[in-house]
Parts: structure tokens; C-alpha cells; sequence
């Protein structure tokens, strides 16, 4: 999956900013990703301790450029464009203060155009990544919300890889109309949902996939009633309204979704029934407990949660990562911008 991924990044050249320059996993990663030439690499930290960082566990990261926000010579310049983008939310001292951590100042590298993509969370929470984002990159046009999936990536030997995307797993909770004072709705839960899957779908053919997107739930095609059966019927409705060249069906179990036999079964006719690869949760707690039982029990390698909908390509890590895991992710998300 990442040798394609690979080979665009040598076409053109891209440049990434790590929050946490001084943890081993960031520095471990930038030393392999330096080593192949892959991107450009700015580390955020102290100097000297990303220095001492890199030294004690044996990485050399000479080639990446290291910022502190403490002593960066741009920041009466990045304060002033960070009051700006806050629009009387933050004042000046407010903004200082929120550039001196590495989430924040990251963030604005982006926005000011210094870098092309930011990865971190190694060991700031997924909403200490997410936020600095929505607040100064915001969303791109078009875009109503944040949102996320993960690819998945099984090989089953004799040269047979099964790749597969799955959103969203990691941002919503759940979706609900938009209404403004008046009481009226300005955006519906499905338009959300719809959006997700347009998006998912998008970021699925980055990775190779064609993408056969299923609106799940615990009914097909209305042989249930409740929960969010609904959600998933109207949702199907929208995205084919909004992506008319997409292969998308909906709502249907999993069973249906993956199985041929049971899909043409219980979906008779339907192009995505049986063959799905791009999997649309209409909650938080489905998403998150379907990639995890897909990754434990199932065999596959997970990455992400990759965020969609945001004007530059912002990724978070779990706190919980491995050095090869910021490797892949940083390859994951340089390929986006």
C-alpha cells in the first residue's frame, strides 16, 4: 500500500512538522524518513534537548530543521496572523501564549504556508490536536465538518491484499440537524452523515481503493425499524445526490455489506452489496469498536484517524503509538497535502 505512496512523494517534494520533537518516536521516525529522502522534516522543541533527545537513543536527525517557539524569530509575525484568523476570540497575549506550545505553533507553521502538513499527539490528546486545527486551518470550502477514517490493510499472502476504509471512527459522536435561533434546521444529521461518506470516499482512492461505499446499520433495506435505520436510509440518499459517480447503497448490516451471497440476498441489485470496501458508521461507538475488532481479531493493520474536511492535511497519533506507526502515518499524511 505504501509504495505507491512512496513513489509520490519523491515527485513532489513535501514538508512536515511534528509537534513533539523531542519524543523518541517523533525523532525515530524523522531519522528513517530523512534517511530516505522522503519529505522535509521541521521538529518542534527545544533545541538542545531535541538535540540530547536524538543523541541518547542513537537517531540523527541533522537534517531536520528544528524550531522553538521560545526563540523563533517569526513569532511577533505569527501572533499578529493568529489574532487575525481569531477574529477578537484571543487577544494578542492570549495568542502568545497559546504559540508557545508546540499543538499551536505547529498548527500556524501550517497556516502560514512554512510547512505543508502536520502530524501529532504522540502526547497531546486527539482534541489538542483537532482543535488549533479547526480554530486557524478551518475547514475547507464546501466542508461542513470534521471528520475522520481509518484504512485498513490485510495481506493474505500470494501477492493478495485486501485494503478497506472506514469512517467515522474517531471525531463525531453522533450527528444532529444544525437549527438556528428560530427553531429552523440549516443542516440535517443525514447531510452530515452524507458528507462523511463523500469524504471517506475521496480519501480512499488516495490509497488505491475503488471505492464501494455501504451506510451501515442494524437494518437492510428497512427490515429494521429505530436507532438510527433512518439516519442511514436518508444519509444513503444525500451522498448519491452529492457524488452521483460514486458506487454507494445503503442501509445494510455488515453481513450484507461484505458477504456476496448474503448481500444479493437481503440487497437483490444492489452495486454495492457483498463487495464493499468503504464502511460508513452512523455512530462514534460503532466505528471505533468495528476498526478495533478488525484490527485485533481480523488481522489488519489500521491507520489513522486520517481527518478529512480541513483545508491542509492535519493527522493525530495515538498517544499510545509505536515509531513505525509515526513512519507510516507521516507517509499517510504528506501524501494528502
Amino acid at each position: 500500500m505504501f509504495d505507491k505512496l512512496i513513489d509520490n512523494l519523491k515527485t513532489a517534494r513535501k514538508t512536515i512538522v511534528f509537534t513533539e520533537g523531542s519524543d523518541a518516536r517523533i525523532l525515530s521516525a524523522a531519522d528513517r524518513l530523512l534517511k530516505e529522502d522522503l519529505m522535509d522534516v521541521i521538529l518542534v522543541g527545544n533545541e538542545a534537548e531535541v538535540k540530547a533527545a536524538a543523541e541518547k537513543d542513537g537517531f540523527c536527525v541533522c537534517g531536520a530543521k528544528i524550531l522553538d517557539p521560545a526563540t523563533y524569530e517569526g513569532m511577533d509575525a505569527m501572533v499578529e496572523k493568529m489574532v487575525e484568523l481569531r477574529k477578537g476570540k484571543m487577544s494578542a497575549e492570549d495568542c502568545r501564549a497559546n504559540l508557545m506550545k508546540g499543538n499551536y505553533f505547529g498548527t500556524m507553521l501550517v497556516k502560514m504556508g512554512l510547512a505543508d502538513a502536520l502530524l501529532g499527539g504522540a502526547t497531546y490528546s486527539t482534541a489538542d490536536t483537532v482543535r488549533p486545527a479547526l480554530q486557524l486551518i478551518k475547514t475547507k470550502p464546501g466542508a461542513h465538518l470534521v471528520s475522520s477514517c481509518f484504512i485498513l490493510n490485510r495481506d493474505f499472502g500470494e501477492d493478495k491484499l485486501k485494503t478497506i476504509c472506514m469512517g467515522d471512527c474517531a471525531i463525531n459522536i453522533d450527528y444532529q440537524d444544525d437549527v438556528d435561533k428560530e427553531g429552523n434546521v440549516t443542516f440535517t444529521a443525514a447531510q452530515k452523515l452524507a458528507e462523511v461518506a463523500v469524504e471517506c470516499a475521496k480519501c480512499a482512492k488516495i490509497f488505491n481503493i475503488d471505492p464501494k461505499v455501504a451506510f451501515l446499520s442494524f437494518s437492510t433495506k428497512g427490515s429494521g425499524k429505530g436507532g438510527t435505520v433512518a439516519l442511514s436510509n436518508e444519509a444513503t440518499k444525500v451522498a448519491k445526490e452529492l457524488a452521483p459517480d460514486l458506487a454507494i447503497d445503503g442501509e445494510m448490516q455488515f453481513d450484507a455489506a461484505v458477504a456476496p451471497e448474503v448481500g444479493q440476498l437481503k440487497f437483490p441489485g444492489s452495486p454495492v452489496a457483498g463487495n464493499a470496501n468503504t464502511f460508513i458508521f452512523p455512530l462514534i461507538e460503532a466505528g471505533n469498536i468495528g476498526y478495533k475488532i478488525a484490527q485485533r481479531l481480523g488481522g489488519y493493520d489500521a491507520y489513522g484517524p486520517i481527518l478529512l474536511g480541513l483545508n491542509a492535511p492535519i493527522n493525530d497519533l495515538s498517544r499510545g503509538c509505536n515509531a513505525d506507526e509515526v513512519y507510516k502515518m507521516a507517509i499517510i499524511t504528506v501524501a494528502l497535502a
